[in-house]
């Protein structure tokens, strides 16, 4: 299993919520979060903006599923413009659910 972490733009959230869940893969956490990347913020006129509101998506996916949600992010998350966003990939050793204590290794 890998955990996949995109930070992409707000704006693009739901497009990519959809074409995650049209996929097969519907199960995943979002949350509205801050940040900077190379560009260090964004400087318009005389007023710099140290950090841009990004949105976070993560999910957890079977290895062989893991380029196909990457590319769907890619796909949908797009603009052409910098900072569009990034994609991290994890090992996710195990997976346990709290109530029933299911264990997915």
């Amino acid at each position: 299993m890998k955990m996949i972490r995109a930070f992409i733009r707000p704006e693009k959230e739901q497009e990519v919520v959809l074409a995650l869940e049209g996929a097969g893969f519907p199960s995943l956490t979002k949350m509205p979060v801050f940040g900077r990347g190379k560009q260090k913020g964004l400087q318009v006129g005389p007023v710099h903006y140290d950090e841009l509101p990004k949105t976070l998506i993560m999910t957890v996916v079977d290895d062989p599923d893991v380029s196909k949600v990457v590319g769907l992010i890619q796909d949908k998350a797009k603009t052409g413009f910098i900072g569009d966003g990034k994609v991290f990939i994890s090992p996710v050793d195990a997976a346990y659910t709290v109530r029933t204590g299911e264990a997915k290794l």
